[in-house]
Formats: C-alpha cells, structure tokens, sequence
C-alpha cells in the first residue's frame, strides 16, 4: 500500500466519490445475496450525489475521507447531538457510517477514520460516541469490540417496511 494516504475533512468535492464508495461498500456488505428493490431504493436515496452534498452543509455533522493519489478509499461520518434509548450520555454524538473499501480493508484506515471521528466528536464536545452496526456484520462488531465499544443490546433498523436487526456500541470519549 502507498505511504501517501492522507485522513482529512471532506469537501464538496468529494460528494460525488463518497456517493458511489459508499453504494459500493453498502452493497458489498448488506446485497450479499444479490440485489432487490428495497436494498436497491436505500441504496440510491441514502447515497445520492445530492444527499452527501447535503451532509456536506449541514452543522454538526463530520465527514473525514481516506485519499491515496487522488483516490477515495473510505470515509467516516458523524453526527452531533443524537440520542439512543441505549446510551447513557450528556452529549452523544453518532458514527453514521465507517466505510473502506474490501481491498483496503485490514490496512489501518477503519481506525485512522474511527480516530479522525472521535477527535472529532470529543473536540466537538460529545462525551460518548455510539453506532449501530449489523448483527451479521461479524468483522465490524470484532473491529469495534477490539478498539473499546461496549455493546448496549439491540435496535432494529428499517428499510422499506423490513426490520433487520442492529447491535448498540458506545464508547465514552
């Protein structure tokens, strides 16, 4: 892998790159049985050109990218202030989303971005910081469990009508 990757803020710029890295990586985590219209609408109504220029302007939200040459390789975002019934804390904020691309996974750059994310935050004042990753997403919750997120129990999340089952990870900051 090229020394020369850097974690900074994203820009306006980066809108376009952070929609299809993120339909990529969404996809490649959740349609692992191919692709149906719920996935399919999620996919294109969460991660729209226009919805991450949107994150892009809107206060109390953070998204830090991974860049090699020009490239987008992953990005992490947060959001300020938002509260679950699981977590205790005076001022949360939420890890959205940490998403790497599968052949730069294992390389470090989930806990430079989770790092950049939690600095983030805690400069931001939060004083806890929590996600809910999928039950079945085995190597996210390991990831998590390694760098300190304690796990609440869990919540569902919804998609088109469907429920799938999410675990609560918190981290006190």
């Amino acid at each position: 892998m090229n020394t020369s990757i850097q974690i900074r803020p994203a820009t306006h710029d980066d809108a376009l790159c952070l929609s299809v890295l993120a339909m990529q990586v969404f996809l490649d985590t959740y349609a692992t049985t191919g692709i149906r219209p719920a996935i399919a609408k999620e996919v294109l109504h969460a991660f729209s050109v226009s919805a991450f220029t949107d994150l892009l302007t809107r206060d109390g939200r953070f998204i830090h990218v991974a860049e090699c040459e020009g490239n987008l390789l992953g990005f992490s975002q947060i959001t300020l202030g938002t509260r679950q019934e699981l977590v205790t804390a005076t001022h949360p904020a939420e890890l959205d989303r940490l998403y790497v691309q599968e052949p730069f996974t294992r390389m470090g750059l989930g806990s430079q971005l989770l790092h950049a994310a939690e600095t983030s935050a805690a400069q931001s004042g939060a004083d806890m910081l929590w996600l809910t990753p999928w039950v079945h997403n085995t190597r996210a919750l390991q990831f998590y469990a390694r760098l300190g997120y304690a796990d609440r129990g869990s919540t569902s999340f919804f998609m088109e009508g469907e429920a799938h089952e999410n675990r609560v990870l918190c981290k006190r900051l």
